[in-house]
């Protein structure tokens, strides 16, 4: 079997957000996993119309030719990792977007995350989860969550830390988090490639 392709998605796109310091952590830990290889998409680089097809392309045709840019991208990754703030209680209009841009593209792959928030990006992070079930995806259980003090020690809003200040508190969670993903990785390609034979 081949090697799963997971993507990083950054999720917020705003000016000033704090999601990059967080996202720049993973992507320096990634390395480590031989198991698996990434690739880092930043939402801010794939702006994207807000959802005005007929349906999802589950049922019909895309139109948009960024859309359609944007289903390309996805399509070849085994999995993904979102970084995401939660913002009242959710996830970022630009991620919700994203996702409603595909279906096809999503089904039966695993999706984890990264969240932060004063409570550890903890409810968009349940909402991302509702959402992907009905993408057909496969929410992991584990996830890293940076909340409370942690937060506040490396948000610019509080002492602005780098996130090694905090690392020991979030690395089991990282390492469980991917072990998570690379085994689903694994079940689901299987699965599909299985799916494909008996579709031939």
């Amino acid at each position: 079997m081949t090697t799963p392709r997971i993507a990083v998605i950054v999720a917020s796109t705003r000016t000033d957000r704090f999601g990059g310091k967080p996202a720049d952590w993973l992507w320096s830990k990634l390395p480590e996993r031989r198991d698996m290889t990434f690739e880092l998409i930043d939402l801010r680089d794939h702006p994207l119309p807000f959802f005005d097809e007929a349906a999802t392309n589950a049922f019909v045709e895309t139109k948009d030719p960024a859309a359609r840019a944007w289903q390309d991208l996805i399509r070849r990754f085994d999995g993904y990792i979102f970084v995401t703030p939660e913002y009242n209680h959710s996830i970022p209009g630009a991620l919700k977007n994203a996702l409603d841009q595909a279906y096809v593209e999503w089904k039966h792959k695993p999706i984890a995350a990264l969240a932060y928030g004063s409570m550890g990006g903890a409810r968009a992070l349940e909402h991302l989860r509702q959402i992907s079930v009905e993408l057909q995806m496969v929410a992991v259980r584990n996830a890293v969550h940076i909340g409370g003090p942690d937060f506040y020690r490396v948000s610019p809003i509080g002492d602005d830390d780098p996130i090694s200040a905090i690392e020991e508190h979030i690395a089991p969670s990282l390492e469980a988090m991917l072990d998570d993903v690379a085994w689903w990785a694994r079940a689901t390609m299987a699965a599909r490639s299985q799916e494909r034979k008996e579709a031939a």
